[in-house]
């Protein structure tokens, strides 16, 4: 079994479409008993919530289920069962790699990173831009690579 975590700022608006996304790749691929998906925040300002207005029309509009999704920061344990935690921009980054075990600092990797024209690219948070459909774009570009790498270990 893969584990796989999506983490953004307030697990609300990229993080959760993310986990859909990669959630509907995986099971076209028929691979839901090989990898899970999971989605987190770097904060708890969100914790509890329902993703943004704004993601949850985009998810809704292509067809990703989302209605199970509540924000939650972060824990010790997710860096246990996590082998890739793939986040959004380089604050998470630089969080993550603050939070996390020293052992596990390897599996945090930047989403767009799998990209190589796209190495060192944030995805901008759509919280402040308001382009939830330009990062779901953005994430559907980069994600299925993602499946490719895990699908090849």
């Amino acid at each position: 079994m893969t584990n796989v975590l999506f983490v953004c700022l307030g697990n609300i608006c990229r993080s959760p479409m993310a986990e859909a996304i990669f959630k509907d790749l995986v099971a076209k691929a028929g691979l839901q008993d090989q990898i899970q998906v999971d989605s987190c925040a770097t904060s708890s300002e969100e914790e509890g919530h329902q993703p943004h207005p704004g993601a949850r029309k985009v998810m809704a509009a292509h067809g990703l289920d989302y209605s199970y999704m509540h924000s939650r920061p972060i824990t010790r344990q997710d860096f246990d069962w996590a082998d890739y935690i793939i986040t959004m921009d380089s604050q998470n980054m630089f969080n993550l790699n603050q939070m996390a075990p020293p052992e596990d600092r390897p599996k945090i990797h930047l989403c767009l990173d799998i990209l190589p024209d796209k190495r060192g690219q944030e995805i901008p948070d759509p919280w402040y831009t308001h382009r939830f459909e330009y990062t779901y774009q953005v994430l559907q570009s980069a994600l299925p690579a993602w499946l490719d790498k895990i699908k090849a270990h």
